[in-house]
């Protein structure tokens, strides 16, 4: 595609809203707030809010302006910085069409549990009849409903990777269609299509959250939530763990290194003051993290409190029912008192009931811990069947969720389709509403997989193997071209001709230093982790247990990791290379024609 005839936003707004859509998806509903529940509550926002000064906002910035001065996507940006870092764009896209093979899934849980919630009674919220309709199903009545719905209703998930029989789940296969078909409608003009959608799916969310901020911060035990996660545990700053995850948590949540913001920005006007909309997005990304984390820590709150009574509840009618006692005698408040008053006063009677006794506690409850699907679709599900309503509730969290997992679906896809859009044989030969489809429909058919019933578990080692490690690597490697290949000086030139002023002493500072060493570092920490962690294990479900259960990856599990890795990684030395051998090779049929024009 010619330079002269490049798209743009139709103004700043919707640049920025596109980069608000992609950077605050999913991962600051469901991963920000389990690192704060992991990392002592508010005490890790201390290493959080450092990590963004200290990488989060400088490399964002480098990745605005890259996209901003070559007006080309990943590959074509890298390439004209240097031959010999084609294979830098090439990777991102790369690891970007991982991303997009199993983001897409979760967006089609969303559709899955959206179309569920216009019931009666949620599916969730209570166990199925058995066939033989003498009680409930038995793997749900040992595991939880919600527990029940999200692995066999919505996976139809098998007992290991290696059971592989059963075919699609026809249900999710289609969701999976539908939310796809979304994606290429949202895209299908390029920015002119893309720039419209961001109005709603970076806003509407928001609404939502504030919606569920109302009726969660007024839930009973919510504020138990809330305290909990701003009560700080200083101690976890010692952990050096703490810090590592505060810093990957930036990086990954901004989206660096896919290329999508050298998409984006590619867009843009020559003079489009980027660094301000960096600062701008950051924040907001950040900001958006906390504020999600109030809204899941009182919904929190309230299930645990919720767990907690029910659980006294449990212990006062069992004891009301041992010993004969009238309903007014013992309350929830003091049935505690009662069991240690009851097992002094009559030990015979209470030896009976010992082992039915359960040991209830608030702050066991809020201590566990739960990530990813299992907050997303687990956790939440149950606080929402306990809320007055649960249908409305229900329908405006999945919708929340769809909508930000399809506002960053939009960067994963441009991220693609640019660098295609920018290979002239291609842009001559395709329309980009062609490009876009195939694109698509690729992605469609490769991630149909993901609905089989051990496709979850290939879904697992896709979230935490294919972007990790090469993310680290490519970034790592942008931002030392940037400086010492390409050169920091005239990198100021170039923002200085696009912003009428030369970068701030601060971001230079973290791109020739610090922002490069915190990513050796980072990058250096998982590969230690990798070769320590020994042979990789993932968690499959045990349905006569009712849980989750821990189990190695077999022998093609690991060599489908490996070459995962291995995938993304060598496009970067493999494309130097390549360029290298095209230039010796160019050189040496000059110098014979050279020689020949000699000789004659």
């Amino acid at each position: 595609m010619s330079k002269d005839v490049r798209p743009s936003w139709d103004n700043p707004m919707q640049f920025v809203l596109a980069c608000v859509s992609y950077a605050v998806g999913l991962g600051n509903v469901w991963r920000f707030p389990y690192l704060c529940q992991m990392h002592g509550g508010g005490g890790f926002l201390i290493p959080y809010l450092l990590m963004l000064l200290l990488e989060g906002i400088p490399l964002f910035c480098m990745e605005l302006a890259i996209g901003q001065k070559m007006r080309l996507g990943s590959i074509g940006a890298w390439s004209s910085i240097s031959p010999y870092l084609s294979g830098l764009g090439v990777a991102s896209v790369i690891t970007s069409l991982y991303l997009c093979l199993y983001y897409n899934v979760i967006n089609a849980w969303s559709f899955w549990y959206l179309f569920h919630s216009f019931q009666s009674v949620l599916l969730w919220a209570e166990c199925p009849v058995n066939s033989n309709r003498t009680g409930f199903v038995e793997e749900c009545a040992v595991a939880s409903p919600t527990q029940f719905f999200f692995y066999r209703e919505t996976l139809n998930i098998s007992s290991s990777m290696e059971e592989t029989g059963g075919g699609l789940h026809m249900g999710q296969a289609l969701c999976l269609v539908l939310a796809w078909v979304i994606v290429y409608l949202f895209i299908v003009r390029g920015v002119k299509s893309t720039g419209v959608v961001v109005y709603f799916t970076a806003t509407f969310p928001y609404v939502v959250l504030i919606i569920y901020l109302i009726r969660g911060v007024t839930l009973h035990g919510a504020w138990n939530g809330v305290k909990y996660m701003f009560t700080p545990k200083l101690e976890q700053l010692a952990n050096p763990q703490t810090w590592i995850n505060a810093a990957t948590q930036i990086f990954f949540s901004l989206g660096l290194g896919f290329g999508s913001l050298i998409a984006f920005s590619s867009y843009n006007h020559h003079h489009n003051d980027f660094e301000k909309q960096a600062i701008a997005v950051s924040l907001i990304n950040s900001g958006t993290s906390i504020f999600a984390s109030v809204v899941t820590f009182a919904i929190y709150g309230f299930k645990a409190t919720f767990n907690y009574e029910s659980c006294l509840e449990r212990n006062r009618l069992l004891l009301l029912n041992t010993f004969d006692l009238s309903e007014e005698t013992i309350s929830v408040e003091n049935v505690t008192a009662w069991i240690s008053q009851l097992n002094s006063t009559h030990p015979d009677t209470f030896s009976t009931i010992t082992d039915k006794i359960q040991d209830c506690s608030l702050e066991a409850e809020l201590d566990t811990a739960v990530e990813g699907t299992g907050l997303a679709f687990i956790v939440y599900s149950e606080a929402i069947k306990n809320m007055p309503v649960p249908q409305l509730w229900s329908v405006l969290y999945f919708l929340m969720l769809l909508l930000l997992g399809m506002g960053s679906m939009l960067g994963n896809v441009t991220a693609i389709i640019t660098p295609l859009a920018d290979i002239k044989v291609l842009s001559r030969t395709l329309s980009n509403e062609t490009i876009n489809g195939l694109v698509c429909l690729l992605c469609l058919l490769l991630g149909l997989g993901f609905t089989s019933p051990s496709g979850n578990y290939w879904f697992t080692i896709f979230n935490e193997y294919a972007a990790t490690l090469s993310l680290l690597f490519i970034v790592f490697i942008e931002v030392i071209s940037v400086c010492y290949v390409y050169g920091l000086k005239r990198f100021e030139k170039d923002i200085e001709d696009m912003l009428g002023h030369r970068p701030h002493w601060y971001l230079k500072l973290m791109w020739a230093l610090v922002s490069p060493l915190l990513l050796l570092c980072l990058f250096i920490f998982y590969i230690i982790n990798y070769i320590q962690g020994g042979a990789p294990t993932y968690q499959a479900w045990d349905k006569h247990m009712g849980k989750s259960v821990v189990k190695e990856y077999p022998i093609y599990g690991q060599v489908f990791i490996a070459l995962l890795l291995v995938s993304s990684l060598s496009c970067v030395p493999i494309a130097a290379l390549y360029a290298f051998c095209r230039r010796k090779t160019r050189s040496a049929v000059r110098e014979e024609h050279s020689n020949t024009n000699t000789a004659e």
